[in-house]
């Protein structure tokens, strides 16, 4: 029992670990109870119990056991973290679980393995379920079988991937015993349940018996397609369909549903690949040759039998298929090309894919072999080639197919059509696109007229295949020839088309719905995975995917636009009568009388009238023909009038522009145009009509007439101009249809004119053709003469670079050709247009590679290879442009790639780039076998070699596109080559490409797993490679696709990959945006005015204001249509109202039924289901934007969200849950245009919903706000700027108190700028709502909160320190009890940021109260008291208040603070005069308060004790109007920290007055400080702002500065932590480049010099002292810092070290040691040892050694404030030194004494110190080291008391002499007035630092303060003449209290808001420039003599009032 309590004891997780199972017992039973209990899945007690639960399960006492499974489901069951135990947990169960006898345990164990599954763990559990069944324990194995078998049956065959499992399925068969086959039976039934007969070539080897048994089976199984029962965490939504269609009972359309969800199983997948080229007969290419045709067949027949097998291993079949394809095509035995046929068939079926490299080499010889008429051989032959159709796509083998069509046999012209129309079967519409379906077309229309009938058929049979599967709508342009029968005839063949799968079905009666129509344009032969991800690609083109099927939803854009748009007008010429009669119908009689008038001005005024009738006409009733005929009428083109020809032509383009104008039409007028275009009057017009003609006609058209007309006239001016008005219509229309062949023999001729005008013409026109062709246009030009080619190569030379401009005209009623290209390519990576390559005349070399050139090359004298690669590359370069048929020539140039010799290696490079060159697009069929190839030599060691394959590579793929190199396993086996150099240079070219891609093919994933060994690999360079190649491939593939795929790599490897995952996940770049088409070459330029124009482009331009509708308008008639009815889908409303919608998704979501909205980055399950539930409330349109892939589109959705938020704000709120939380998907996009929109529309979605009361719920907050929070860490300021917004609209729809936790998360973040923001909005929060809103409990937060006052960053331990105290004006003395306990330096910094503070807010009062006093009277007391501190927000409320905070504050408070004493006391006539707000009040006022003036002792003292008897109002006054003034200095606007800064130097330079700022010392320097650090970090980043104003606040700064540490006793108090700021910013400021370029920037420098020198002299030695050590600390601590900045400190520092003999009595030891201590702890004497620079150690040391020397044993007690001395390495430091230097301490300190003593040791020669004076009197001599050289020489007097001088001052100047004797009594005077300033307090203290008022001394006060200030009005006004000096000092002579008196006058100035600023500025840029110092000389000089009393002093008091009053009456009566 005793032992029992010991463990009883212990807590839970200890008790689960215990020896005695018992307590383990006991400890299982309180966990699962625990388990049970808490409700947070994240709870931190998941934690306690990650590394138990595999002893839970793995527990060696059964009973124990037994309740640990229980325990260890009810953790995975609720546990966020159980996943990451689900290996060894499983591992666990299968080894000690499933060996159990006990039931229970089995099925606890089972339910185990099947939760982790449904916690999304599936292929864990599966692996360890499949290395189980290796167990020699049969009971293992059976439960492992079970365990797959009802994995199986409930999550089905999507989340237990079934190829692993059927690949271990028949060993299972042959295990001996019977429960392992049995179960292994189970298993195999239930997953032919779910795959069918795809299990059945599996299984074909198992024991015969056993296949009869479960062939018997598999009939009893039901043919119900099987559902998925038990679903993951992630699949809450199918779940709930689920249940729901169990409660319906099997509802039909259910039913359809899931039949989705079926996975359709390849059996090929699940078959093992078996090498069939090592079981190939050894002589079988000897018998292949054999003359005996039973000996060929023999060994046909050993190849069919292997070709047999399903899958085939790929290898080199090259040979192979040569030796086949040759028996195919010239053994004349039918019955062993029938054999050669089945083998060529097997091979494909059998290599699927792979087969494709080789499909090139034998299509056009089988398609030649259909010539054979014997049905077995024709049968062999079609099965062949249809098998090896499906190893490539119909593209590759167009070039051959479409070479037979045209062949004399009627056999293989129908063969060549049936074999058509079986691959139209197996497209799709994206892979049967227009531009691979219009030659096919074009060949099949030649055999439709074919004599043969049965050619006919065939062809006719194609043609409706096609018809059925893209629809007959695409079809039809290229039909538009045929008569209707033949028409009718494709229709009626396309209707008996039946297309394999029902629902591929694609035809125009097609009735699939729109959802359903999409899978099939995603699901080509060729790729399965990118397309499904991106949808809104295939919208984006209208004429593609489901447009086509039954006129779904999605297409009736593309159908507006083709249902307005008619076919090309055809009209037949009209009879002159007809015209005349159809243009009397529409024209005014007088206008046709008078249009051959021999009167020109007759002529004229009728073609006004004509022209008038015809703007005025329908477009419909204007009869074109007729009036263009009109115009012809005589005088007619000939017109001599230049006005009439004018307006005709002006009348033609009109018509052209407004009527429905024919071909027919323009040929009457194109002559004549043609005629006028050059001609100087009339030019301008014409050229409008060809524009006109050229957007009603066709471009194409309209320049081939022009160019014709233009050279059959002889008029080089014409020629000329037609050729320019050509070169810009094509920028103007693009290059669609433009005939390139015709154009260029036309500008071939004119290269050939005689007048150089057309030359020019002709060269600029081939410039524009240049930018859409490119390169292969200059081929065309190359035989011309060399200057001519030379001035072409200059004119494309200008091009280069450059990108079409996008087409601003499109042709308004285009043919059907046209409509047929629009925007049915399939996307496509080349960069080569195909339609332009198709333009160019290519050559067919095919018979030109003969068998001798082929065996030349592959020679095995290097030479005759050499010549024949010379022979080949001269074919080609003669051909220029060739086809893509160049015969066994791959081959051969395959083989020289891996030649020995690298020569030829490289010479088949350069050819390989000439053949990319000339054979263009066709190029890609011989990517497989030719370019893949080209990789393979990445791998050469030498580097020239991998240049040249790389520079191949590019050229290539130029032509080619990037798509088909990535399609199969070709790059994944080239990575697998352990290569070094191949891996770096094949993943250096992929990371260069990938990125440019918008999709990808899915086979990209094979190259992962090679990609992540490259991460991991021996070489440095592949694996930086492959790091900078892992973001790119992410883009595509996507985090978690990778990091799955990294989940099957050894731990080892597997921590390491998933770290550089994170990485590469940081930096992964966007995938591009769709493209425009506008700068790819000709192909997709005039597809910019087309569909793609009206449908993307516009969309993204519409966001910016109007310029989709100018696109439309310029567009022409159909793109607006197409606009229109876009609008017009778009009109409806864009959210729907669902009642109670919002409610079942939240409680859903509570349920668990669907994914809660919780993640650190969003992931795919996130996005499916945010966009299932948005399909029901959301317009499809609007969903389609917002999930788009181009970033514009977003803009764009949110830009109409915006606009529709009124109108919609009852619809908005009802989805508001979904809008915000797709708003969160944005805020982890790194494009900056959609945040600031999301942020622009979140703060007018608040406004809204604050305005109409709306409050949101958990529900909805929970999603959003911790997101939002995560973008107050955001680099830019604009958008933080906008989250604060954001979040202050949000407390008023959301409570205070549920945001504080929220933002108390938000302080957690490792982001410094996320901290320091969310600490300041807790502050707000609290200052606004008090201490109620800190939840859960006060002192919780406030802990947490003041954790943060100790953090590294400066801007996050202010805003820390700003919250505490904000709780302290709330809480006052409580705030130190809440924060608990603090170390005592961060409790220092708090102290005194709060003793700062009050002594800007007189009481701490509760931050409640401060609402209500601000609406009180004015009269109140309270609000008269607290009026300054509360109605200025600026007054730096609370000091280290960060520069963003008063910024902010500014904005909202632009009201400048009034002193607390009315401002009819303060005597300020500027203020008076220009107050026009209170005119009216202002002459009684004056008046009253002037008679009270009379009586001075009478007057204040009542007004004082008015107010309050403890209050002195005059120090109320002064203190609140120096926190305003100080507060200005920090403000954003130069002129306002200039005028303020002017204002306290008033104050400062007379030190008398200066005293004021006693207690505001801190405060005025932390305003400086920002103002410095603002000015660093804005001003001078900021261009429009004048340099010189820069330097001007610099200037004022500094000179402010020089004054303050003047004196002493002001300097001294500066804290510790303000002069490290100031320390920090001043150094900085010295280091500034850019300070330089400032004028005068050095001298400003040199000011800062001077000013740091006086900071360390003046300031409190300790705390400058620890400023400079917590400094260098800082310094060193941050690596990015400049070293220049240390080593600045240190110099400090080692000055410091030189004043220690002088200061040592004054210096706090105790905590300069603490700083040491702290400095050591950070920077041990080790780490100090390791810096770049030993200067660090060396200051330290002596520092430490210099205080010992001064201080001896005595030293050792000042160590009082460090905590664990014993663990100090400074304690030991300080015992040796003290050690060794013994007692010689007192000595060395007497010594110290002296400034130089560290130079006093040796006795200096005489010569020595000659150099030292003439060192020091060439400084003084200097203008920039002059005042260092006086100081110098005065410590060097002090030092050598009997140097003799009168040698060096012997020979100068009697001024020079005067200069240095008053130089150096300033310096005397400054060193020595220390105690005079102290002391001589002969002022009275005004009330700066008295108590309560008492005696006389207050009333003796007032009439001095109240002169002053009448003397400075006066002064201001003009009533004494007299002027200040810049010190402040006046005339000479005159008693002591005017001398004090004049000092006091400019106190004034500071209590006026605004001072006069010019005197001050100029005085301080004088102080600064240090050249001329008289004034400071001046001041020093006078200083011990007394000052004079001013000049033209006034008599008396009285009369200063008497002219105030008059001035005062003159102000009154001007008013009036």
């Amino acid at each position: 029992m005793g032992d029992d309590s010991e463990w009883m004891k212990l807590p839970v997780d200890q008790k689960c670990e215990h020896k005695v199972w018992k307590a383990r017992l006991s400890g299982y039973e309180e966990a699962l109870k625990l388990f049970q209990r808490i409700e947070d899945e994240k709870s931190p007690e998941w934690g306690k119990y990650l590394g138990l639960i595999k002893k839970f399960v793995t527990d060696s006492n059964v009973v124990a056991q037994l309740k640990g499974l229980e325990t260890a489901l009810a953790f995975v069951m609720n546990a966020h973290i159980a996943g990451k135990t689900t290996g060894e947990v499983t591992s666990g169960v299968i080894t000690k679980v499933f060996n159990q006898p006990k039931a229970r345990a089995k099925e606890l164990g089972l339910e185990i393995c099947l939760m982790y599954i449904e916690i999304e763990k599936a292929e864990v559990v599966q692996d360890e379920l499949l290395k189980g069944l290796e167990n020699k324990n049969p009971k293992v194995v059976v439960a492992c079988l079970e365990a797959l078998r009802k994995a199986l049956s409930e999550f089905g065959s999507k989340i237990v991937t079934l190829k692993p499992v059927v690949k271990v399925l028949p060993k299972q068969f042959e295990s001996r015993e019977k429960a392992v086959r049995d179960e292994a039976k189970l298993l195999a039934i239930e997953i032919f349940r779910w795959i069918r007969d795809a299990l059945r070539p599996p299984l074909q080897g198992i024991n015969s018996v056993q296949l009869k048994d479960l062939e018997e089976e598999w009939v009893k199984v039901p043919t119900a397609a099987p559902k998925q029962t038990r679903f993951l965490r992630s699949q809450q939504d199918l779940k709930a369909k689920f249940e729901q269609h169990q409660a319906n009972k099997g509802d039909e359309v259910d039913g359809e549903e899931e039949e989705d969800t079926v996975v359709v199983v390849d059996p090929y997948e699940l078959l093992e690949a078996v090498d069939i080229l090592a079981k190939l007969p050894k002589d079988f290419y000897e018998k292949i040759e054999a003359k005996k045709w039973q000996e060929r067949k023999e060994t046909l027949e050993a190849v069919e039998t292997l070709a047999k097998n399903p899958k085939l291993e790929a290898g080199d079949y090259g040979d192979l298929v040569r030796a086949l394809k040759k028996v195919v095509g010239k053994d004349a035995n039918v019955m062993l090309v029938t054999l050669a046929a089945k083998c060529l068939a097997g091979l494909a079926s059998g290599l699927r894919k792979k087969f494709g490299t080789y499909a090139t080499l034998v299509v056009s010889t089988i398609l030649e072999k259909f010539k054979e008429k014997k049905p077995q051989v024709v049968q062999a032959l079609q099965e062949a080639i249809d098998a090896i159709f499906l190893t490539t796509t119909l593209q590759n083998l167009s070039e051959d197919i479409l070479g037979v069509m045209d062949n004399k046999n009627p056999s293989i012209k129908q063969q060549a059509s049936l074999f058509l129309a079986r691959a139209f079967r197996h497209c799709t519409q994206a892979t049967l696109s227009k531009s691979v379906l219009k030659p096919f077309c074009a060949a099949l229309l030649k055999q439709v007229n074919d004599s043969a009938l049965e050619v006919r058929d065939a062809a006719f049979e194609a043609l409706g295949t096609a018809m059925k599967v893209i629809g007959e709508k695409a079809v039809n342009p290229f039909l538009a020839d045929l008569d209707k029968l033949k028409l009718d005839k494709i229709k009626e063949c396309a209707d008996k088309v039946e297309l394999p799968g029902a629902k591929r079905g694609a035809s125009g009666g097609d009735k699939k719905p729109a959802a359903k129509a999409p899978p099939p344009s995603e699901a080509p032969s060729k790729s399965s995975g990118p397309p499904k991800k991106t949808p809104a690609a295939a919208a984006s083109k209208p004429s593609a995917g489901p447009s086509k099927k039954g006129k779904p939803a999605t297409a009736s854009g593309a159908k507006a636009k083709k249902g307005v748009e008619a076919k090309e007008i055809i009209e037949t010429e009209l009879a002159i009568e007809v015209c005349e009669q159809r243009a009397a119908l529409v024209l005014p009689a007088s206008c046709l009388e008078h249009l051959d008038s021999a009167n020109w001005k007759e002529r004229l005024a009728s073609m006004e009238e004509f022209q008038k009738a015809v703007e005025t006409m329908d477009k419909i009733e204007m009869p074109c023909q007729a009036l263009v005929r009109m115009l012809a009428k005589k005088p007619g083109w000939k017109e001599t009038n230049f006005q009439v020809m004018q307006m005709k032509l002006r009348v033609v383009a009109i018509i052209a522009q407004r009527g429905q104008f024919s071909k027919t039409s323009a040929s009457v007028v194109l002559e004549c145009l043609v005629d006028k275009v050059g001609d100087v009057k009339c030019g301008g017009n014409a050229k409008e009509g060809l524009t006109a003609i050229g957007e009603s006609c066709s471009l194409p058209w309209t320049a081939e007439q022009l160019v014709s007309l233009a050279f059959s006239q002889k008029n080089p001016k014409n020629q000329s101009e037609s050729l320019n008005w050509l070169a810009n219509a094509m920028k103007e229309f693009g290059f669609a249809g433009i005939n390139v062949k015709a154009f260029i023999n036309n500008v071939k001729i004119a290269l050939g004119a005689t007048n150089p005008a057309v030359r020019i013409s002709a060269i600029a026109l081939l410039g524009v053709m240049y930018l859409y062709m490119g390169a292969p246009l200059r081929m065309f030009f190359e035989d011309e003469k060399p200057a001519l080619l030379s001035q072409i190569d200059a004119e494309f030379e200008k091009m280069q670079g450059q990108s079409p401009p996008a087409a601003i005209r499109g042709t308004r009623k285009s043919g059907p050709e046209a409509d047929g290209d629009d925007g049915d390519e399939p996307e496509e990576d080349a960069a080569g247009p195909p339609d332009i390559m198709d333009l160019l005349p290519r050559t067919d070399i095919s018979d030109k590679i003969n068998c001798d050139l082929v065996s030349k090359i592959g020679d095995k004298n290097w030479k005759i290879r050499k010549e024949g690669l010379d022979e080949a590359a001269a074919i080609i370069s003669d051909a220029k442009f060739i086809t893509a048929n160049i015969g066994d020539l791959s081959l051969a140039l395959k083989g020289r790639l891996n030649d020995s010799n690298k020569i030829l290696v490289l010479q088949t490079l350069t050819m390989l780039q000439q053949l990319a060159t000339a054979m263009g697009p066709g190029l890609k069929q011989h990517i497989k076998p030719l370019g893949i190839p080209i990789i393979t030599v990445l791998g050469d060691s030498k580097a020239n070699v991998r240049a040249a394959a790389l520079a191949t590579l590019q050229a290539w793929v130029e032509q080619t596109g990037m798509k088909d190199w990535l399609e199969g396993d070709d790059m994944s086996e080239e990575l697998k080559r352990e290569n070094p150099f191949l891996r770096q240079e094949l993943l250096g070219w992929l990371a260069e490409k990938l990125p440019n891609m918008r999709t990808v093919p899915g086979d990209l994933m094979q190259c992962v797993p090679q990609l992540f060994a490259c991460l991991e690999d021996r070489n440095g360079d592949v694996r930086k490679k492959a790091q900078d190649a892992l973001p790119m491939f992410m883009m595509h593939l996507g985090f978690d696709k990778m990091t799955k795929a990294a989940g099957k790599l050894k731990p080892a490897s597997k921590d390491q990959v998933s770290g550089m995952l994170e990485k590469a996940r940081a930096v992964m770049p966007a995938k591009p945006a769709a493209p425009s088409k506008a700068g790819d070459g000709a192909g997709p330029r005039p597809q910019a005015s087309g569909d793609d124009a009206t449908d993307s482009k516009p969309e993204g331009k519409k966001i910016r204001g109007g310029g989709a509708a100018a696109k439309r308008g310029t567009l022409g008639k159909k793109p607006a249509a197409k606009g229109m009815k876009e609008e017009e889908d778009r009109s409806g409303p864009i959210f729907t109202l669902i009642p109670n919608a919002k409610e079942q998704r939240s409680k859903e979501e509570k349920q668990l039924k669907i994914l809660k909205w919780n993640f650190t980055t969003p992931r795919d399950e996130y996005l499916d289901q945010l966009k299932a539930q948005m399909s029901t409330c959301f317009a499809k349109w609007l969903q389609d934007e917002i999930f788009h892939f181009d970033f514009q589109r977003h803009v764009k959705a949110i830009g109409v969200m915006m606009e529709r938020l009124e109108s919609e704000s009852e619809a908005t709120i009802g989805c508001l849950d979904l809008i915000l939380k797709w708003f969160t998907l944005r805020f982890f996009d790194t494009n900056t245009t959609v945040l600031m929109k999301v942020l622009e529309y979140l703060k007018l979605l608040f406004a809204m919903l604050s305005a109409q009361g709306f409050h949101l719920s958990e529900y909805e907050a929970s999603s959003f706000v911790p997101y939002l929070i995560l973008k107050m860490g955001e680099s830019k300021d604009g958008v933080r700027k906008d989250v604060r917004t954001i979040l202050t609209l949000l407390c008023k729809v959301y409570p205070a108190a549920k945001v504080f936790p929220l933002l108390m998360d938000g302080t957690k973040s490792k982001n410094s700028k996320q901290r320091s923001e969310c600490l300041e909005e807790l502050g707000l929060l609290i200052e606004g709502n008090g201490l109620t809103v800190c939840q859960p409990t006060p002192a919780k937060c406030l802990k947490e909160i003041a954790v943060h006052i100790g953090d590294r960053d400066t801007s996050v331990r202010n805003a820390a320190l700003n919250t505490v105290v904000a709780v302290y004006n709330v809480c006052g003395e409580q705030v130190y009890k809440l924060i608990g306990n603090l170390s005592e330096k961060e409790m220092s910094m708090l102290e005194e940021r709060i003793k700062r503070s009050a002594k800007k807010t007189p009481a701490a009062a509760p931050a409640k109260q401060s609402a209500p006093e601000r609406t009180q009277p004015p009269n109140s007391t309270a609000t008269f008291l607290r009026k300054p501190a509360q109605e200025d927000p600026n007054k730096l409320k609370i000091m280290y208040r960060t520069y963003r905070i008063q910024a902010r504050q500014n904005a909202q408070h632009n009201e400048p603070s009034h002193p607390s004493i009315p401002r009819e006391f303060q005597l300020d006539l500027d203020m008076i005069e220009t107050d026009q707000g209170r005119v009216g009040d202002l002459p009684d006022l004056v008046q009253h308060q002037l008679e009270e003036l009379l009586e001075p002792i009478v007057m204040p003292e009542p007004k004082m004790r008015s107010v309050s008897p403890h209050y002195d109002e005059l120090h109320n006054s002064t203190a609140s109007t120096i926190n305003f003034v100080i507060s200005q200095v920090a403000s954003g606007d130069i002129n306002t920290s200039i005028q303020a800064l002017a204002q306290i130097d008033e104050v400062l330079r007379q030190e008398d007055k200066a005293e004021v700022m006693s207690g505001h010392i801190d405060q005025f320097l932390i305003a400086t400080f920002m103002q410095l650090r603002l000015t660093y970090n804005t001003h001078m980043a900021d261009e429009r702002l004048d340099k010189k104003d820069i330097f001007k606040l610099y200037s004022c700064i500094i000179g402010n500065m020089l004054s303050l540490f003047f004196m002493e006793s002001l300097a001294r108090e500066a804290s510790m932590g303000v002069l490290k700021d100031l320390m920090h910013g001043l150094i900085t400021l010295m280091l500034d480049g850019r300070v330089e370029d400032i004028e005068d920037g050095q001298q400003l420098i040199r000011s800062v010099n001077l000013l740091m020198v006086r900071v360390l002299e003046r300031s409190d030695q300790t705390n400058i002292l620890s400023a400079l050590l917590v400094l260098l600390q800082d310094s060193l601590i941050t690596t990015g810092g400049s070293p220049m900045f240390s080593e600045l400190v240190m110099k400090c520092l080692w000055r410091m070290i030189r004043y220690l003999p002088e200061s040592i009595n004054s210096i706090n030891l105790d905590r300069i040691l603490l700083d040491v201590h702290n400095f050591m702890k950070v920077f041990p004497k080790d780490k100090l040892k390791q810096l770049k620079s030993d200067v660090p150690h060396r200051t330290l040391k002596t520092l430490l050694h210099t205080l010992c020397k001064l201080t001896g044993v005595k030293i050792l007690d000042h160590l009082s404030m460090i905590e664990n001395r014993n663990e100090s390495e400074l304690e030991a430091h300080l015992r040796r030194v003290v050690k060794h230097s013994g007692n010689l301490s007192g000595i060395k300190s007497d010594r110290g004494n002296e400034k130089s003593g560290p130079r006093t040791e040796d006795r200096m020669s005489k010569a020595k110190v000659s150099d030292i004076l003439s060192e020091i009197f060439k400084k003084i001599g200097s203008k920039e080291n002059t005042k260092e050289g006086l100081t110098e020489l005065y410590e060097y007097k002090q030092q050598y008391s009997d140097a003799d001088l009168e040698p060096f001052l012997r020979n100068t100047s009697q001024f020079f002499q005067s200069y240095v004797e008053r130089g150096l009594r300033m310096i005397e005077s400054e060193r020595e007035g220390k105690g005079r300033i102290q002391t001589t307090a002969v002022i009275p203290q005004h009330g700066v630092d008295s108590g309560p008022l008492g005696g006389n001394n207050g009333e003796d006060l007032k009439p001095a303060m109240y002169y002053e200030r009448l003397k400075i009005l006066r002064q201001r006004k003009g009533l004494e003449n007299h002027t200040k000096g810049l010190g402040g000092v006046g005339g000479v002579g005159g008693p002591e209290d005017e001398q004090q008196q004049q000092q006091r006058l400019p106190i004034s100035s500071l209590l006026s808001p605004k001072p006069p600023v010019a005197s001050s500025t100029d005085m301080l840029q004088s102080k600064l420039s240090q050249l001329k110092e008289s004034r400071e000389l001046y001041q020093q000089e006078l200083s011990p003599h007394g000052h004079s009393p001013p000049r033209g002093r006034s008599a008396s008091p009285s009369a200063n009032l008497d002219d105030l009053k008059k001035r005062l009456e003159r102000i009154k009566s001007n008013r009036q």
